[in-house]
Formats: structure tokens, sequence, C-alpha cells
């Protein structure tokens, strides 16, 4: 390999991605903005050998996102019988369509012969607007030509913005279960391409329980001949990919999208649950707000309480009754939410709901007694709270107890491994962890639920009463915000976590 550093360029600053449109004096561009990942496209390192001033430019026009790739340098590294600079197109035909390698005069002239009146792919589902602009949803199939085509323009956003994530495969046999929905920005003339989600879904096999009949009368049946549909069959639909680019981030787009979503698949009567693949923290923080902004408004949920007359045993397993299970499981059920995620919310929305003496806040813990609950006491707020009753300490102790629980049967395995001690040290950790979050998401709820009030009087929502179309998705996810990183365990010892999915 050459010993020269100026032939590497970052690929991550190398590769610019430009959102334009057409106007009468030639191409505008709107937006720019570069990768945040490389790796799965460039290779691990991120950096491209044989080049210098190297400048590669994808341009979209930001209605249908028509892609052309314009690759400049001021240098080219002269191959020898040992190496040679890398092929950039070669390279990028894997993630582009080969409409993206016309000439920028051809790109230019399709831009211009776009019609006036075009609308994205797909069925409308959904329009908003707020302070940010108008916006609407639209729903398709990768099944339909037109869906198809966006989404094979626009997968390579996928590995530039989602860590380790790797486009869909376009001929997959299975190719009905996806689905997609795609945001756009609607303006007066035109619509602007904001970001969009696939969709899978899975057939569970439902095998009876022992305590279950199995009958012929309880065996689902079905039959294969005629126009027999997999949509009407029961499944799970899991959100796969999930994008909003960066002109749009922080504008709480993508909670909004997340939430439309969820609440097209509440209606849609063969969806089980709704689940996530592999989310990363932002994800995470945004549905969990997203779940407990819904929830906190059902009455279902709110019936959901600690039951305080229960006494905690000096010695021996939590109680499983602390909150009541058969509800409980009758409402996640409802809601269509899985039972780690469940779980979370709810007992986010009970720390919510504890007395304010013994309700946890951000601030450190201070003393022995604060680090063997994970617990603060407040110190430090502007306002002191007031002193815990005796029936405050045993509520958070309740509430302590349900989450422990929770997080020890995720980790059964992991803390098998340690010693009695060690255990319960892990355990603090990671309640500690999961308490200082919950903490954060709260305040965070709060903050979002103001900003929510404040944009009411301005802010419109419509529903077509259009019937959504079935679920489908796989791979993974990418949003707004960062997420903060709970407390995790020492790498000397085995691995517990606060779950996922």
């Amino acid at each position: 390999m050459s010993g020269d550093d100026d032939w590497w360029t970052s690929s991550n600053e190398a590769v610019l991605v430009s959102l334009v449109t057409p106007t009468d004096a030639g191409v505008k561009t709107l937006d720019t903005f570069h990768p945040e990942y490389t790796n799965n496209v460039f290779g691990e390192k991120e950096q491209i050998f044989g080049y210098k001033g190297l400048r590669i430019n994808l341009q979209y026009n930001a209605s249908d996102m028509l892609p052309n790739l314009k690759v400049s340098w001021k240098k080219k590294y002269q191959p020898t019988a040992d190496e040679e600079a890398l092929d950039i197109n070669e390279v990028l035909s894997e993630f582009l369509p080969e409409v993206a390698f016309q000439k920028q005069s051809d790109f230019e002239t399709r831009l211009k012969s776009l019609p006036k009146n075009w609308t994205p792919p797909g069925t409308l589902v959904n329009s908003f607007n707020n302070k940010h602009g108008d916006f609407e949803v639209y729903s398709g199939k990768i099944t339909d030509p037109a869906v198809k085509q966006l989404l094979n323009r626009v997968q390579i956003l996928v590995p530039f913005f989602v860590d380790g994530g790797t486009p869909i495969d376009l001929e997959d046999p299975d190719a009905e279960r996806w689905t997609l929905y795609f945001l756009y920005n609607k303006r007066e003339f035109a619509y602007h391409f904001a970001g969009y989600c696939t969709l899978y879904k899975y057939y569970p096999l439902q095998v009876p329980t022992e305590t279950e009949s199995k009958t012929p009368t309880d065996t689902p049946s079905f039959s294969l001949d005629g126009d027999f549909d997999l949509d009407n069959l029961p499944c799970r639909t899991r959100i796969s990919q999930f994008i909003i680019i960066p002109p749009f981030q922080q504008k709480g787009l993508g909670s909004r999208l997340y939430s439309i979503i969820y609440q097209q698949y509440l209606k849609h009567e063969p969806t089980i649950e709704l689940t996530v693949e592999d989310p990363n923290e932002a994800f995470d923080d945004m549905r969990d707000l997203a779940d407990l902004a819904f929830l906190s408004k059902q009455p279902e949920f709110q019936a959901l309480k600690i039951d305080t007359s229960i006494e905690i045993p000096d010695e021996g397993k939590a109680p499983n009754n602390i909150v009541d299970q058969e509800a409980w499981e009758t409402c996640r059920k409802k809601f269509k939410i899985v039972p780690r995620q469940f779980a979370r919310v709810l007992e986010m929305y009970l720390m919510s709901q504890l007395p304010a003496s013994v309700r946890p806040g951000l601030d450190i813990p201070q003393d022995e007694e604060e680090e063997d609950t994970g617990r603060s006491k407040g110190k430090g707020k502007e306002k002191a709270l007031p002193k815990p009753t005796a029936e405050d300490e045993h509520m958070y102790r309740l509430w302590m107890m349900l989450v422990k629980r929770r997080l020890y049967v995720h980790n059964r395995d992991a803390l098998g491994q340690l010693e009695l001690k060690e255990r319960r040290e892990e355990l603090a950790k990671v309640f500690a962890g999961v308490e200082f979050d919950y903490a954060r998401l709260l305040i965070k709820a709060e903050q979002q639920g103001k900003l929510a009030a404040a944009d009411a009087a301005s802010e419109t929502e419509k529903e077509p009463p259009a019937t959504p179309s079935a679920a489908n998705g796989k791979r993974k996810l990418d949003e707004v915000e960062q997420a903060e990183e709970a407390a995790g365990a020492s790498s000397k010892k085995a691995r517990v976590e606060s779950g996922s999915d």
C-alpha cells in the first residue's frame, strides 16, 4: 500500500448528499448534508484510497428522489502493479439504481420533465401541519412498482444513517410482506421527501400450551384455495428501517411518523403486536416518549396502579402481583405493544405517579444509602422536597421491586453466573441506570407536553377514511435526537442489560 497519506480521503467527508429542485435558471440546491456512516459502503475505516481533492456529490430531486452521482477530484493515483485508486462508481453501483449514473444534462432534463401535479406513490393515510409546514404520509407495498422505484432510489440512506444498516433485497420472494410509509413536506408547488419507514410482516406459529385445548375446534384452519390472502392471517408487524433525513430532523417529525404508523396498525385487526428491529438509543427515546404520551391518556392504562396493600417480605422473591397481572396483560394486548416495551412505559408512568417525596430525579447519588437503593434523594434541587412518610417509602420500594423483578428475569442467565453479592451489585447498578433514564425521559415528556400544548392551536391533523394496507418490514432504524447512555456492567463480568426487544 502507498505510504502517502495524502491519497487517503475520509469517505464521510467526501460524500455530500444534495437535495435539488429545477428552476427556470437551472438546478437549485435546497439542502446538503454528509452521511453519518460509510463503513458499510467504503469499508470499516471509512477511507477512500487514490484521490486528492475528492468530492462525491449524490444529488437527489427533492420530490421523486431521482438520483444523480457526480464524482470529481483534483488528482488521481496512477495505478501500479500492487494498488490502484478505488473505483467509486463500481462501489456505489451496489447501492444506487442505474439511473443515478446518467449524464448531468440528462438528469436536469428529467427534473424539468416531472409533471407539476406529481404526488408521492402509495395511498395518502394521514396529513398534518405544524409550525414547520404541511406534511403528508403515504403508504404502499413494495409490490407496487412506483413504491419499489422510490425505495430503490433512497436505500443508500440506510447505510449512510444507520450504523450497520443494510438495504432491503428488492427481489425478496416474500415482497408482499413489506409495507412502506413515506413522509413528505407538502409545499405550494411541490412535495419534498422528508423520510420513510419500512415494515415487515411475520406470521407466528401459535402452539397450544399444556393448559390449552388441542382439539380440532381450537386449531385455526384455513384453505389455500381460491382467493386466499395472507393479509388476513394473524401477524406481528415489525418496524425495520426508520429514517428522517437531516433537513427535517429536530422538528418532532420522527415521533409524529411513528405515532401515525402505530395508529394504523392499532386498527389493523390481523396485527397482534407492533415490534421494532434492533432499535438504537435515539429511536428508543422517541418510541418511549410517543408510547407514554399515548398510553397515559388511555383509561385502561391509567387504571394500572401499584397495590400498596401488598406487604414486602423480609426475604425471598419479590411479590408478582404488585400490579394486577391480568389487567396488565389485557391492556398490553389491546394496545399491541411487546411485553418489554409495555413494561418499560408502565414503569415510567408509575414512577411519575410516585409521591414527590420519593419520586426519583436526576441528581447523582451522594451517600451510601442512595448508592444502595439507586435512588436520588433530590439533593441540590431548588425547592426542598417534603419529608417522605412511611407510606411513601413503601410505595417506592414496591415500584423498585417491580422494576428489579423485570430486570432480573431479563438478565437471569448472566446474573446466575455471579456470586450473590456481585449479583445484587450488578442488579442495583442496572436499576440505577434505568431509574436515571426514566427520570430523564419524564423531563423530556413534560417539555414535549408543554410544546405540544403551545402548538395545538395552530396544528391540525386529518386522516382519510381509507382502510390501511397490511404490514411489512426488516433491518434497522434511525431518528432525530441523540440519547444518553445508561449505566453498563463491567466488561470483566457477565453482561447485564436493561433489556431489549
